[in-house]
């Protein structure tokens, strides 16, 4: 185990390198020139020329990229336009959205998941046909549509729920749920859709394995057979499906945070975006790369915990 462990913490090492270069050349591709942003109204030359200086924008972009990176093993992911800390802004934004996106698997797991088995075990009944067509209606529905949907529904008529806005949990953790749950159904809605159609087809091929016949000739329970013999096998297919859709998630709450108003990670990154803040927007796509990275390595240490071949097979001969 310690040394697939390793071995996947050091590929997951040089993607981020990778990254790091692809993030840094992407945000420096952009169209604008982020001196004339900085300047405001003020377009004297020198002014903008002292700008570029103070920010390091007259330097090669080797020795751009190196300071940068530099500084980032140090933890510093340098000062936005408002001279405030990229970092603390990032630590200040990001647990919103990691909650709505919390929220939103748990949510898509559970829906997705549970109608899979249900669809899987009742094969070619009206709850099969019922699921899939759910499921194909949840991947259809944009989510910016969707969103405006509830709120008219639940916020407007009814007035169950907030119709946006965000309360801190350990303020309110009531109320945090209250304003929270609607944009976590619009952003899980995708994802159940999508865990339902592959849980599904997993569940039918575990069913139908030798393993799972051996089991049934065995007398065991209808409910141990699919609880635990194909359930298991199955789930490999849902962490995938979920560590592949966290980029879903995140660009869908660009829109959804949008929808509902909640100053998150989203609303962050566009408003870097349209800034033209380099630090900022830099600062932003490497937390997400980094991310993406460390979803993907809590992917492969889930393969090798549900199934330990994974292990036997990924070590080198």
């Amino acid at each position: 185990m310690g040394g697939f462990l390793l071995r996947k913490s050091g590929a997951a090492l040089i993607v981020l390198l990778l990254a790091s270069m692809v993030v840094f050349g992407g945000v420096r591709a952009l169209p604008g020139d982020p001196a004339l942003a900085l300047g405001g109204e003020n377009r004297d030359p020198e002014v903008l020329a002292a700008i570029r200086h103070d920010y390091g924008l007259d330097r090669p972009l080797p020795i751009q990229y190196l300071t940068w990176v530099g500084h980032v093993v140090r933890g510093d992911l340098g000062t936005d336009q408002r001279k405030l800390p990229v970092g603390h802004t990032i630590v200040t934004r990001l647990p919103i959205t990691l909650e709505l996106a919390f929220l939103a698997v748990l949510f898509g797991s559970l829906i997705g998941v549970g109608a899979g088995i249900i669809a899987a075990t009742r094969r070619g009944k009206t709850s099969d046909y019922a699921a899939t067509s759910v499921a194909l209606v949840g991947l259809s529905v944009p989510h910016f549509w969707l969103g405006l949907l509830l709120i008219v529904l639940f916020a407007v008529r009814l007035q169950w729920l907030p119709a946006g806005g965000y309360v801190p949990f350990f303020e309110d953790p009531v109320d945090n749920l209250r304003h929270m749950l609607l944009p976590a159904i619009v952003l899980g809605t995708g994802l159940s859709a999508v865990v339902m159609r592959q849980m599904r087809s997993a569940m039918l091929d575990s069913l139908g394995a030798d393993y799972v016949r051996t089991a049934r000739a065995k007398g065991l329970s209808e409910f141990s057979v699919v609880g635990v013999h194909a359930l298991r096998n199955s789930l490999i297919t849902v962490v995938t499906i979920i560590g592949l859709q966290l980029g879903v998630l995140i660009s869908g709450a660009i829109v959804t945070e949008q929808i509902f108003g909640i100053a998150g990670f989203g609303r962050l990154t566009i408003d870097a975006v349209n800034q033209r803040d380099y630090a900022l927007l830099q600062g932003v796509v490497l937390v997400v790369a980094a991310g993406y990275v460390v979803v993907n390595l809590l992917v492969d240490l889930t393969y090798s915990f549900l199934n330990p071949r994974i292990r036997i097979v990924a070590a080198p001969a």
